[in-house]
This record gives structure tokens, C-alpha cells and sequence, in this order.
């Protein structure tokens, strides 16, 4: 088998099974007897299962990077990026219930940055917002939208996490554009002086 379909099979059973039981409930030997392939062919492609994990998680911020279109609302895009998550509920919770739960975070602020990022810079065409502004208000949002996501997996998951954003998004419509507004009069008040 070739070293990228060996990879993405090795992948594919670990994601299989962490959708089936919690993180440390899971053993090398069960990946690869999973997928069927040897000890050896798995620790060749990785050093042990936070390795795997973490390519996981990588691979699909790279994906979302490359894929993610500009959106209307930043609604849109968290969800449609974070489309891997909401797919493997079960799998992000045993991750989140874990020791390496820091690969969760690293991966939503990765995500949630990619699309705060592309959002609020569509919202700033026109006005003269700072560069440092523009990247406070991707900061702020990028924090709080990931909180409500922790919050959620905190809660057990019992809710729809598509309904959460999209209400989020209805409470706060316009807020991004207002501030982005804001820091552009403030701009223009400190050249004037």
C-alpha cells in the first residue's frame, strides 16, 4: 500500500475509534489491527498516537485554509470550517475529555482565526481601521466564539452547536462593521491632530 493510503487508512480507523470510545481507551495495537497494517508501518508514519492526532488536526486546518471560502457573515464560514468537528462530535468530546485536549484548542483558534481573519478584513474594505484594530477585533471574536464552543463541550454537547453560532451571530450583527467603524473615525480624529 502506498505511504499516503497507508497514512490516510491509519487515519481513518484511528478517527473511527476515537468516535467509538474515549482517547486513552485507545491503543496502537487497535489502530493498526483496525486498519491492517503492522506496529511497524504505524511507527514509521508516526511516533505514537498524539503524533497521529496532531496531524489530524493539522491536516484539516490546512484544508479549511484552502477551501474556505469568503462568507457573508462569519456564521457561515466557522461553520461550514469547522464541518470536521461536527462530524466527529463524539471524537472532539473524548479529545476534549483528554490530556491532550490542548490539540483541540490549538486547532478551533487555529480555525476560528482563518475565518475571523478573512471576515473582518471583507467588513474593514473601505474604512480606515488600523491593521492593529482590525487584528484586535479578530482576537476578541476568535476568543469568544471558541469560549461558547468549550462552553458547549463543557455542557455535554446537549445542544445544536450550528443553532448556537447562528444565534450568536443574530445577537451580534453588525457588531464587527460598528467597531471596525469606530476604530476608523478614531484613526481619522488622530491624523487630524
Amino acid at each position: 500500500m502506498p505511504s499516503n493510503l497507508t497514512k490516510q487508512a491509519i487515519m481513518e480507523s484511528f478517527m473511527r475509534l476515537l468516535n467509538q470510545r474515549p482517547l486513552d481507551k485507545i491503543t496502537v495495537k487497535d489502530i493498526v489491527e483496525d486498519c491492517g497494517v503492522n506496529r511497524n508501518t504505524f511507527y514509521y508514519h508516526y511516533q505514537d498516537i498524539y503524533a497521529l492526532l496532531r496531524e489530524i488536526f493539522e491536516k484539516e486546518v490546512a484544508k479549511v485554509i484552502r477551501e474556505n471560502p469568503l462568507h457573508d457573515s462569519w456564521q457561515e464560514g466557522f461553520i461550514q470550517s469547522t464541518r470536521f468537528a461536527l462530524e466527529n462530535k463524539r471524537a472532539v468530546y473524548h479529545v476534549y475529555n483528554s490530556v491532550q485536549r490542548q490539540l483541540l484548542e490549538q486547532y478551533l483558534f487555529q480555525v476560528t482565526d482563518q475565518v475571523m481573519q478573512a471576515f473582518v478584513e471583507t467588513q474593514a474594505e473601505g474604512l480606515d481601521a488600523a491593521a492593529e484594530d482590525i487584528r484586535y477585533i479578530v482576537v476578541f471574536y476568535k476568543h469568544a466564539v471558541v469560549g461558547v464552543i468549550f462552553e458547549w463541550l463543557e455542557r455535554g454537547m446537549k445542544d445544536e452547536p450550528e443553532h448556537i453560532i447562528r444565534r450568536m451571530g443574530q445577537l451580534f450583527q453588525g457588531s464587527i462593521r460598528t467597531a471596525l467603524e469606530k476604530a476608523g473615525q478614531e484613526q481619522e480624529n488622530e491624523l487630524k491632530i
